[in-house]
């Protein structure tokens, strides 16, 4: 069987070819050397010289290779909306996956770089369907400014953007999406500046990105930390202004040196060093206080890409949703709706059955079942809604008992993804009942209303001894073995990704009917489906937990506050798993969940 060849790129002009051997020559050090390799280097200038004593680190399980994209360049001219963006090694790497349609992925690395980790165990990650591979962009997590930018500009979490000075590509996807023609688009509508082709890169590839061992891009530079002592950085990034060959003070500077001596460029580096003046370190030091203004002045523009989007494209009610989440976020607020619901009218005892048991109630029930069904088949067909993935489906199917679920509320469709992934569960002889609220059941109109009052629905009231008939009820539907969906924040709020605090009801019905608590969090991601509201339609993950049962041994106070935070952590860990995130929250004090 032919032996797969390891794809590695650079990107590079000739000043910087001499940094480029350094890091290939560490990077050749620490390879597997059972393994093969290609390394490509992409450029347009780097002369014979630089060329052949690059090429002079070649060994038997090694090739070099120098591509000039010039001639791809001039292939592509009409599709570039910006000609001069071109000329920049930065952007070289989006062509990757076009140029070199016989790799399925590929490995790209900046030249400010030393690998000290055998890069085959990188290439080796699976990727799935995520666009790339990438490590946490520290000046982002770490610089409150670059955080901001990330977020108010860009449109990507702080903790989740990616350096893109080491990235693992998935070539195949990158084609298969045609993310090369997303970026010449995106680039031909707006100009992101700091960190340019970066930029592009996080919002194309937002919510698709398999989150690698930080180590892999270890960011080095004043003031950054890492969690980990330096000998277990797989990948060295000298990031911003602090090179090795201009600064002596340099951060980790000595491992740079260590790999130069050995290279045929140690001396020209050297004196690069030596030449290195307080002019050149002033120039620096304005070059970064230049670049965080920049973060900054986006920020505050007025025309900056999620401000103009708001403006041409996005629901103005959207906007103003999402506005509303962030105020509310910062106060603390979490158990109020944001969207205008209809008026609520108070529901009597004489009339609700909750068990619906008459004649025309059984009937209406069988009809708003079929016609659930018919919606649920055609929003998902029609992408209106998008179930990804169900894990956990084994501990719906079972359990012996009835159940409470819990789920978290951010859509008005997600009852139905919690529908359907009770019909993929397999479950039989069981109902999936929901509780809404009172207004939902007695002032909707049409379809919507149809459901809300026939589709195996549990109104709550504001009414005393309406309330009496639904705790019993209940109470009856999960002893006799039924599940019932509540939503214990209490609150929906439109594409809200993190769980908000719970409230006790949930709880103390489990807790007096015996039931366990089935904690369910669904997480989303951007799909590449816009909506009618100017935002990507959510791919779906549900996540269901394992079951939590209530210790009868305890005081209902103690069960129940036992049972709401160890739901609360089932939700925590989904959450920073799926979005490879700490769960923390923009308010002025603290939250606990």
């Amino acid at each position: 069987m032919k032996q797969e060849i390891i794809p590695i790129f650079y990107a590079c002009d000739d000043i910087f070819a001499k940094y480029m051997i350094v890091s290939i020559s560490s990077l050749i050090k620490n390879a597997d050397p059972r393994r093969k390799y290609s390394i490509h280097v992409l450029h347009t200038n780097i002369s014979e010289k630089m060329q052949k004593v690059t090429r002079r680190l070649e060994k038997e399980n090694f090739d070099i290779r120098f591509e000039d994209v010039s001639p791809y360049l001039e292939k592509i001219q009409d599709k570039l909306p910006i000609r001069h963006y071109y000329t920049k090694t930065t952007y070289f790497r989006l062509f990757i996956a076009d140029m070199f349609p016989e790799y399925e992925k590929a490995i790209y690395i900046d030249s400010d770089t030393i690998v000290q980790g055998d890069v085959s165990r990188l290439y080796d990650t699976e990727l799935g369907d995520n666009l790339v591979g990438g490590c946490h962009e520290q000046a982002m997590v770490q610089v409150d400014v670059y955080g901001r930018y990330a977020e108010e500009v860009v449109g990507v979490s702080r903790h989740n953007f990616f350096n893109a000075g080491m990235i693992l590509i998935n070539s195949k996807m990158w084609r298969k999406t045609n993310l090369l023609n997303k970026f010449l688009k995106l680039l031909g509508e707006y100009n992101f500046v700091v960190t340019q082709d970066e930029d592009y890169l996080n919002l194309i590839c937002k919510d698709h990105v398999c989150w690698l061992d930080q180590r892999w891009n270890t960011a080095v530079t004043e003031g950054f930390e890492y969690p980990y002592d330096i000998s277990e950085a797989h990948i060295i990034h000298y990031i911003m202004v602090n090179k090795p060959w201009h600064y002596r003070d340099c951060r980790e500077a000595d491992l740079f040196w260590d790999y130069a001596r050995d290279t045929e460029v140690y001396g020209e580096l050297w004196q690069e060093l030596e030449a290195y003046t307080d002019e050149d370190r002033e120039r620096d030091r304005l070059s970064a206080e230049n670049l965080y203004q920049m973060a900054i002045d986006e920020i505050n523009s007025d025309t900056n890409y999620q401000k103009s989007l708001n403006l041409s494209r996005r629901s103005p009610d959207r906007v103003a949703v999402i506005q509303k989440i962030k105020d509310y976020e910062r106060r603390g607020t979490f158990d109020l709706d944001l969207e205008d619901d209809p008026p609520t009218k108070e529901l009597l005892p004489d009339q609700i059955d909750y068990f619906r048991q008459s004649t025309a109630d059984k009937l209406k029930t069988e009809v708003a079942y079929k016609m659930a069904k018919a919606f649920l088949e055609k929003i998902q067909r029609e992408e209106q809604m998008i179930i990804r993935e169900i894990r956990g489906l084994e501990n719906m199917r079972e359990l012996s008992s009835g159940a409470v679920i819990t789920c978290n509320h951010f859509n008005p469709f997600d009852t139905f993804a919690m529908h359907e992934a009770f019909l993929r569960s397999g479950v039989k002889d069981k109902i999936l009942y929901r509780v809404i609220r009172e207004g939902n059941y007695t002032s909707f109109g049409g379809f919507y209303g149809f459901l809300m009052r026939n589709f195996y629905t549990l109104p709550l009231s504001s009414n005393r001894h309406t309330m009496n008939k639904f705790s019993a009820a209940v109470d009856k539907l999960l002893r006799d073995g039924h599940f019932v969906l509540i939503y214990p924040e209490q609150s929906l709020w439109w594409n809200y990704r993190k769980p908000k605090p719970l409230k006790s009801g949930a709880y103390s019905i489990a807790y007096k009917s015996e039931v366990p608590i089935l904690p369910c969090f669904i997480t989303m991601k951007d799909s590449d489906k816009m909506g009618d509201d100017g935002y990507p339609v959510q791919e779906y993950t549900i996540n269901i937990g394992e079951p939590i049962y209530p210790d009868l041994s305890r005081s209902r106070k103690e069960c129940i506050d036992k049972m709401m935070q160890d739901n609360a952590r089932v939700w925590r860990e989904i959450y920073e798993r799926d979005y490879d995130m700490p769960l923390k929250y923009d308010t002025e004090e603290a939250v606990t969940v």
